[in-house]
């Protein structure tokens, strides 16, 4: 699907994108989400200390306090444009794919959902904004609990998760018999939402969103609050803890996962130009200065 003539997304090959069998930039589909180490690679190894960090840290009691702090909302209050801009400071490093500010990724993503959902503005929005959570990390968060994949606490870790059981060896819930079986603290089937996630930017935007009366349908707000879980809508694990009803997330979330993920080697967006059509969407979908 080739870009409109004005687009101001400037990608080099978009015959390749979202091809599952080619690459695009010279960068092929199977090389996305590659943590291999490497110990002369230095973004490689950033990408495994984060993960280690988060890994070593994210408890049960970790995850409960942060939700303490950050859902009272009253950290600071910005608009959602004022938020996106502060990602331009920001580079993720839990991302092996991508070494540019957040807010690149950001318009990368919703211009390309834009392509393909001309009429559904409300998902090229969710595009947009689905990483702005990760303005923690300007009030005093680090990086680890912020960024990178999320997953279920209380119970037994994904087989899935990346760089699997080795990074959870210093993680004391990993040996406490209340959390470290397959259900864990939970009932089997008791469905997605009442999983406790691992804290990071999708939780948290989730519920700023939900706090200050966004105007999304709810399946934008799962795509927002779910699409990190990769070691469940990628690597199948939690299978046992969801309900039939979860599909339907599930297929929310993967139809937006795949312009979150295979974006990010398709050019460098004029943000500047495409800034009058998004504040729009902003207006009529969460307007206004939010509390956060």
């Amino acid at each position: 699907m080739k870009p409109k003539p004005d687009s101001a997304m400037k990608i080099m090959d978009p015959s390749f994108l979202l091809r599952p069998e080619e690459s695009f930039n010279g960068k092929p589909i199977d090389a996305f989400r590659d943590y291999s180490v490497d110990e002369n690679n230095p973004i490689k190894m950033r990408v495994r200390r984060t993960y280690y960090d988060m890994h070593s840290n994210m408890t049960v009691d970790f995850v409960k306090g942060k939700m303490e702090k950050w859902l009272k909302f009253n950290h600071f209050k910005a608009t959602i444009k004022e938020a996106l801009i502060k990602l331009n400071e920001l580079v993720d490093e839990s991302d092996p794919d991508t070494n540019l500010p957040n807010i690149v990724h950001a318009f990368q993503t919703a211009e390309r959902i834009r392509e393909d959902y001309p009429d559904d503005d409300w998902f090229q929005l969710i595009g947009l904004i689905h990483d702005a959570g990760k303005v923690m990390a300007f009030y005093g968060e680090p990086q680890w609990c912020v960024v990178g994949d999320t997953f279920a606490v209380g119970c037994k870790w994904g087989k899935s998760i990346v760089y699997g059981d080795d990074s959870f060896k210093n993680n004391p819930d990993t040996y406490n018999p209340k959390y470290n079986t397959p259900n864990g603290m939970y009932q089997p089937h008791c469905g997605l939402e009442n999983l406790l996630m691992s804290w990071g930017h999708d939780e948290y935007l989730y519920r700023v969103l939900v706090h200050n009366k966004a105007k999304f349908p709810k399946k934008g707000l799962y795509m927002i609050r779910y699409h990190s879980f990769y070691p469940w809508h990628a690597g199948n694990d939690y299978k046992h803890l969801l309900k039939e009803s979860d599909k339907e997330i599930e297929k929310a979330v993967l139809e937006f996962n795949k312009y979150d993920l295979y974006t990010k080697s398709a050019g460098i967006p004029d943000v500047e130009a495409l800034w009058p059509y998004y504040e729009k969407l902003i207006d009529k979908y969460i307007p206004g200065v939010l509390e956060w």
